[in-house]
């Protein structure tokens, strides 16, 4: 019997590093094959589309 993990997918919103497409990939990785790069251009560097907030003095050290 498989692990519960494997037979559950689990997406995250992303935003491509490269051409700034939004789209889903899964959350735990994978190869190449399970978790491929942008739809749009290809690349693999992405940032989630939705941050933490940074710390109130994080943003004002960074506005002077």
């Amino acid at each position: 019997m498989e692990p519960l993990r494997s037979l559950m997918s689990v997406f995250e919103n992303v935003v491509c590093l490269e051409c700034g497409e939004i789209y889903s990939k899964p959350s735990f990785g994978g190869t190449v094959e399970q978790n491929p790069g942008c739809p749009m251009c290809g690349y693999v560097g992405w940032i989630p589309a939705k941050l933490p907030a940074e710390p109130r003095e994080l943003r004002l050290a960074t506005a002077r």
